[in-house]
C-alpha cells in the first residue's frame, strides 16, 4: 500500500462523514452455516410496461476495450430520490436535472455495464465498452420506479436498485412487483440491509440478519439474483465485511470520489453521490471521459480522476 492510496481513503471517509473501520480478514466469531451460491439468472418473466422512445444520436461505438485484471476505470453514480425535495435535501435530485444528466451520459456515449462484469474485469480482466458506467439507487424509493425508470428507458440506460428489505411494500417505497418489473427490464437488484441501521454498532446476530438473511429474503420476494450489497450510511468494519463475504455477495458498494476500481476495494467499490444542487457542469466534472461540449450549456469542465483507494477485503 503506498502513500497516495492511504491519503485517498482518508479523504473519502472524512468528506462523507463516515467513521467505518478498515476491513480486516478475521471472520465473525459465531458458527455460520454456508449459503448456496447466488443464482445467476432472475426468474422474472420480462414484461416491462415502458419502451424506449429515444433515437440514438450520435450512435455509440461498439468497439470494446479490455480492462483489468485489477485496475479498472468505471464510474459508479449514487442516487437516492428523483424528486423535488420539500426541505431542500441534497438526497433529492429534481427530475429535470436527472434527465439532463442521463441525456448527457447518452450523448457522451457512456454505456451501462452490470456489476458482475465490473467484478469479472477486476478479478480476471474483461472487454468493456469504451465508456462504461454503473448507475445505482439506494433505499428503494418509489420515485426510482415512477420517475427514474421511464427517463432511463428513454435514453437506453438501466440501473441497480439497493433495496432495504423492511422498506419494500411500504408507503413511499417500491413494491416487490415493481422491483420485479425493473429486473425484467434489465435492472439489477442488490441488498441495502434489512432495516438500514448502522451495522457497525449492532451485535453479531443482528448483523447476520441485516446482511445474510436480508439477501435470502430479497431474492425470495423478487425472484431476482441479489449479488451485491451497499453499506447503509457508507459504514463498515471487520465484522460487517466478514458477513458480507459469508453471505455470498460478489462485491459491495461504498462511497468515494474516484472512478478507479480494483481488487483492493472490491468490497468497497467507489461511488460518487450525486447531490441535488449539482448543475450539469458539476455533474460532468467528475465523469472520467469528456465528450462534445456542445451537449453542455457552457464550456466543458475538467475531468476529475483520483487513485484507487487502499481498501483491503478479506480473502
Amino acid at each position: 500500500m503506498n502513500f497516495r492510496l492511504i491519503v485517498s481513503t482518508v479523504l473519502v471517509l472524512l468528506l462523507t462523514a463516515c467513521s467505518g473501520q478498515a476491513f480486516a480478514a478475521s471472520p465473525p466469531t459465531e458458527t455460520l452455516t454456508p449459503l448456496p451460491p447466488p443464482t445467476e439468472t432472475a426468474t422474472v418473466t420480462p414484461t416491462p410496461s415502458l419502451t424506449p422512445t429515444f433515437t440514438a444520436s450520435p450512435s455509440p461505438t461498439t468497439t470494446r476495450v479490455v480492462q483489468g485484471p485489477d485496475a479498472v476505470v468505471v464510474p459508479i453514480l449514487l442516487y437516492h430520490r428523483i424528486a423535488v425535495s420539500p426541505i431542500g435535501s441534497q438526497y433529492y435530485v429534481p427530475p429535470e436535472k436527472f434527465e439532463a444528466q442521463m441525456k448527457l451520459l447518452h450523448d457522451w456515449e457512456y454505456t451501462v455495464i452490470p456489476v458482475e462484469l465490473l467484478v469479472r474485469a477486476i478479478q480476471e480482466g474483461a472487454a468493456l465498452p469504451p465508456r462504461p458506467i454503473i448507475i445505482t439507487f439506494d433505499d428503494g424509493d418509489l420515485s426510482v420506479y415512477n420517475t427514474a425508470f421511464p427517463i432511463m428507458q428513454k435514453y437506453g440506460l438501466t440501473g441497480v436498485v439497493y433495496i432495504v428489505g423492511n422498506y419494500m411494500n411500504t408507503e413511499g417505497y417500491m413494491s416487490a412487483e415493481q422491483i420485479k418489473e425493473l429486473a425484467a427490464a434489465g435492472w439489477e437488484v442488490g441488498s441495502h440491509s434489512r432495516s438500514h441501521r448502522e451495522l457497525t454498532k449492532l451485535p453479531p446476530a443482528v448483523q447476520r440478519e441485516e446482511i445474510v438473511q436480508a439477501r435470502q429474503d430479497l431474492q425470495e420476494a423478487t425472484g431476482a439474483p441479489v449479488l451485491t450489497f451497499a453499506y447503509p450510511y457508507g459504514l463498515m468494519n471487520n465484522a460487517v465485511g466478514s458477513y458480507v463475504h459469508f453471505a455470498g455477495y460478489i462485491a459491495a458498494m461504498g462511497l468515494g470520489f474516484t472512478s478507479d476500481q480494483g481488487k483492493s476495494n472490491l468490497y468497497w467499490l467507489q461511488r460518487r453521490d450525486v447531490k441535488g444542487q449539482y448543475d450539469l457542469e458539476q455533474f460532468a466534472a467528475f465523469l472520467p471521459w469528456q465528450g462534445d461540449p456542445a451537449f453542455l450549456p457552457s464550456a466543458t469542465p475538467a475531468a476529475s480522476h483520483t487513485p484507487v483507494p487502499s481498501f483491503t477485503p478479506s480473502p
